[in-house]
């Protein structure tokens, strides 16, 4: 069987970043010392993201009965080496404090993939993606944020994403 590894790679990206979402978007705890304004921008973009993504992905329990399909198996080898490589950027980065941001973050890995790296910009499945104004976000998360140090955060958010999505479009899962 031949594969579109692209293809697997996005479905792969975005499975990750719809698990990411899951795990902090319904919760009622502020992640962020930020004002109210940015904290309802990131659910608002957030919650959006994760809709789109839930309709272009399977639900978690498809990939795990069906990881034995040639397909869903290089999805999750894929997802696990994006998991594994970001492993390795925390602990690397833990040394030095530095905190966690996963809106930035998976927001950031999207942005890498699909405008700077221009992948699926051809695919149906993937246009809202493609399109999607990224730069909107960057303005209201780097320039319009007054906290420096959350500033700081989101830069080296979207340094380690730039790794992670280089690092990605280059590996070949056999």
């Amino acid at each position: 069987m031949i594969l579109n590894l692209s293809k697997i790679k996005t479905e792969a990206l975005l499975l990750f970043c719809k698990d990411l979402i899951a795990s902090y978007k319904d919760k009622d705890e502020k992640i962020f010392d930020v004002d109210d304004q940015t904290n309802d921008y990131i659910d608002e973009i957030s919650n959006a993201m994760y809709k789109q993504m839930k309709n272009v992905t399977f639900p978690n329990e498809y990939y795990i009965e069906n990881s034995k399909h040639y397909r869903i198996k290089a999805v999750l080898q894929a997802y696990n080496f994006i998991n594994k490589e970001l492993t390795k950027e925390f602990e690397q980065n833990e040394s030095t404090g530095k905190l966690f941001n996963p809106a930035m973050l998976y927001f950031s890995l999207l942005a890498v993939w699909f405008k700077e790296l221009d992948k699926e910009s051809r695919s149906k499945e993937y246009i809202y993606f493609t399109i999607y104004p990224y730069s909107n976000v960057y303005d209201k998360l780097l320039v319009n944020v007054k906290d420096e140090e959350f500033k700081k955060l989101n830069i080296s958010m979207i340094e380690i994403a730039e790794k992670i999505i280089y690092r990605l479009d280059r590996v070949s899962f056999k």
